[in-house]
């Protein structure tokens, strides 16, 4: 485990497929077409989410923290941890968070940005670098429907969690109300693309990232396959009207 990155190269992957001169994945989800993606989009990532959340990233993240009641000296993964944006929030309170994630793209940007009180590791959400028990939470935010299998990837958090530890996922959902939720899906298959256009690196990632949320199951069905890894007292809550649910889970 490290948080030196300064010595990798990150270069797009030989079997990322491309589209109009950029990178994006499919929704088979294979590794190395998510992570070149991810890549790409990393320059611009953070302000292309607040534009494209108007700004309910911040609250969502303020959420995340809650649910987790981290006290001062926990150990805490932040998986999928991305430019690390996520991780810091965690620490502000004092806990010991370790940020991991597959694109070294994302975890160069968050490097650079100076998260000193973040651990930042290379690693697959599908096989993590760490010890059984070596956390006493474990979170995953907007990352859980881009690995290739969410039921390993909640099974590894799993392990890496001692027993009474907690999960938490934070990920887009099924809005609440029909009217709305027919609005919110319009809006992801023609209006978030065209402002991807904007603001991001690579705007054809958002088109599979659109994607990858309407396909994504709802919040019953998410709840029972965080039950089905082996998490214990599930639940969840809506955020915005059920565009994002936070999942909460213990380990036994």
């Amino acid at each position: 485990m490290t948080s030196d990155m300064s010595h990798v190269n990150v270069r797009r992957r030989a079997d990322g497929w491309q589209s109009g001169g950029v990178s994006r994945a499919s929704l088979d989800k294979h590794p190395a077409e998510v992570a070149a993606m991810f890549d790409d989009v990393a320059p611009r990532y953070d302000l292309t989410n607040t534009v494209l959340s108007l700004g309910q990233d911040r609250g969502w993240r303020k959420a995340v923290a809650a649910a987790l009641d981290l006290a001062p000296g926990e150990r805490v993964l932040d998986l999928a941890a991305g430019t690390a944006t996520s991780s810091a929030a965690l620490a502000r309170g004092g806990a010991r968070v370790v940020g991991c994630d597959f694109s070294l793209g994302m975890l160069q940007v968050g490097r650079r940005a100076g998260h000193r009180d973040v651990q930042l590791v290379a690693g697959d959400a599908l096989a993590l670098p760490f010890r059984d028990d070596a956390f006493d939470a474990v979170t995953i935010s907007f990352g859980l429907r881009n690995t290739a299998d969410p039921a390993q990837a909640l099974r590894e958090l799993l392990r890496v969690t001692r027993p009474g530890g907690r999960l938490v996922v934070c990920e887009f959902s099924a809005p609440t109300w029909r009217p709305f939720r027919v609005v919110y899906l319009e809006y992801l298959m023609k209006a978030l693309p065209a402002v991807a256009r904007r603001v991001s690196s690579d705007p054809e990632a958002y088109v599979y990232l659109a994607e990858s949320v309407r396909a994504w199951p709802a919040q019953a069905a998410l709840a029972t396959q965080v039950e089905r890894a082996g998490w214990a007292q599930v639940a969840w809550r809506d955020l915005t009207g059920g565009i994002v649910a936070l999942h909460r889970g213990t380990r036994v």
